[in-house]
């Protein structure tokens, strides 16, 4: 384990956040979502994330649970949520040998499990009595689906508390209701009816006092409460839709530790790169081409991407080649801030460490 008291510690910690703030995208809101995050928590993003979730998995049983899923035009799923969610999972069996049960929208299933099997995954059937078990010589992953519905969604939450009993949970990419109880998109697109209430799933993981990390990248997503006082100043619109009765985007459910990166899926692989060097593990941090696959499986099934609003293997307008890099380029960097050179083979699994 990386020792936190270490300079070794700090330096990577630092980097990685680093990376987060940086504005591919062009959009603009980074740099003050980084800064209001920073007066509500302090800290490196990434790094407290990582540790939270080591923690929990060594203070309880039971797999960490991911709701993720962001409806685009006519519903489709975006490629930004679901791709962070199945490299998590990877991160989470190679590092911790700590299952994960992705929750997704019923018409997004299959969207996820190709997602899933693209990041090296194992997508299994969710168990009918709702525990997970380990299982030799896989990688698996549990996919667990909710309806729209308020009453079929909630009675599916309540099991997955009782029963699943998550020892941790994230939400990436995963609209937030705002203060009115309603879902927007970022520019004020209303959700009615486009994905369930999974802020009720949240709460009860709040109310039985398990970690809850959200990643986001706007202001409306689950989670991203914890800086909802700070987005009016620059998110135009925050506080109001422009439309009557709506009120505003912010979302207003705040996670117990956020993560805010310039695309979700970003931080996911933030908070895979933090674990990454936590556990002094380089294989936990997958390749760019593993991620590049488990896009390309992702829009082949279903997902979109959320600027260029069609099946593009992309990141919120980043095209996979220019993302693939971002990519490379961090973990080429946490290698190094980790004292050690990588002689990178160009494809997944073949790369050498030199001390």
């Amino acid at each position: 384990m990386l020792n936190p008291e270490s300079t070794t510690y700090q330096r990577v910690a630092r980097t990685i956040d680093e990376f987060m703030r940086l504005d591919y995208t062009g959009v603009g809101l980074i740099g003050n979502l980084y800064a209001a995050l920073q007066t509500r928590q302090p800290g490196h993003a990434c790094m407290g994330a990582a540790e939270r979730l080591y923690q929990a998995t060594q203070a309880q049983t039971g797999p960490i649970l991911i709701a993720t899923g962001f409806p685009e035009g006519g519903g489709a799923p975006e490629t930004d949520g679901p791709i962070g969610a199945a490299l998590m999972a990877r991160a989470f069996f190679l590092g911790m040998r700590r299952e994960t049960v992705i929750v997704i929208d019923e018409d997004w299933e299959a969207m996820m499990i190709a997602t899933c099997r693209g990041a090296g995954m194992a997508p299994m059937p969710f168990p009918a009595d709702g525990v997970i078990r380990p299982i030799e010589y896989l990688r698996p992953v549990y996919i667990k689906t909710v309806p729209k519905g308020d009453e079929a969604s909630q009675a599916i939450c309540d099991e997955l508390m009782r029963v699943t009993r998550p020892c941790a949970a994230i939400a990436i990419e995963r609209p937030g209701r705002n203060a009115k109880g309603l879902y927007h998109g970022l520019g004020g697109r209303p959700l009615d009816g486009l994905v369930a209430n999974l802020d009720y799933l949240f709460e009860q993981v709040q109310a039985a006092g398990i970690p809850f990390i959200g990643i986001g990248d706007g202001g409306n997503e689950l989670g991203m409460g914890v800086i909802a006082q700070d987005l009016p100043r620059f998110s135009p619109k925050a506080a109001d839709t422009g439309m009557p009765g709506r009120g505003g985007v912010a979302a207003v459910t705040a996670a117990d530790w956020l993560v805010v990166s310039n695309v979700s899926n970003f931080g996911a692989t933030g908070v895979v790169a933090a674990l990454s060097a936590l556990l002094e593990n380089p294989v936990v941090f997958h390749t760019p081409e593993l991620e590049t696959r488990s896009t390309e499986m992702c829009v082949a099934s279903g997902g979109v991407d959320g600027m260029f609003m069609a099946p593009e293997p992309a990141h919120d307008g980043i095209a996979m080649e220019e993302y693939a890099g971002m990519v490379r380029a961090l973990r080429g960097s946490v290698m190094r801030a980790l004292g050690h050179s990588i002689n990178w083979q160009g494809h997944q699994g073949d790369w050498r460490q030199i001390k």
